[in-house]
């Protein structure tokens, strides 16, 4: 089915189009949750969010956008929204250790793995991907998208809604950036060092 037709369909109420989107776009949606949060659970609900969010706004959808890049700016505003309340807990978390005798606990994600990611990789991109978790919200998505989604540039710049230069430049900061906290862990480590 040809996406236009597809979004008629969808946009009339059509379950068997629904069901044909979830299964063409559910990886992409997952996969790109799962490289912003590192926690499948999380990303697994993200991903529902995603799906409903679509399934009540398609009647709005214009389709100045792919459908594809529509999705990913949906995927995107949801693990941002996510992040930030983990982040608000987790530093309610650390005001509550103060007044609590039981150790703090947070659900960093120490061992993360990306199921796109070799076995022999595993450890190597655990620490990659935890770097990535530091970097500032559009160094973080411009990076995702590109290095773990496989999206080109002007892609990127879609779903940003921004300019190729400035995508550029957000790669550009992330691998500076990234470079400086793996250099750093390397050295601190006596592990060998293999740029980005």
């Amino acid at each position: 089915m040809e996406e236009s037709q597809l979004i008629i369909s969808l946009q009339n109420g059509d379950e068997t189009a629904f069901a044909t989107l979830v299964k063409s776009h559910r990886q992409m949606v997952f996969n790109t949750a799962l490289g912003m949060i590192q926690n499948h659970e999380e990303a697994e609900d993200v991903a529902q969010d995603v799906f409903i969010q679509v399934y009540e706004s398609i009647s709005g959808f214009k389709g100045e956008a792919k459908l594809s890049t529509w999705m990913y700016r949906i995927t995107i505003t949801k693990c941002l929204d996510r992040i930030r309340r983990s982040n608000t807990k987790k530093r309610f978390a650390v005001v509550q250790s103060f007044f609590s005798k039981s150790s703090l606990q947070t659900n960093e994600p120490v061992n993360f793995y990306h199921p796109g990611v070799q076995l022999d990789r595993k450890e190597e991109s655990a620490i990659l991907f935890k770097a990535i978790a530091q970097l500032p919200d559009n160094q973080k998505i411009a990076f995702t998208l590109h290095k773990v989604e496989g999206l080109n540039y002007q892609h990127i710049a879609e779903v940003m809604q921004t300019s190729v230069a400035a995508v550029e430049s957000y790669m550009h900061r992330a691998k500076q950036n990234l470079r400086k906290q793996l250099t750093a862990f390397y050295e601190n480590n006596n592990y060998e060092y293999e740029t980005i």
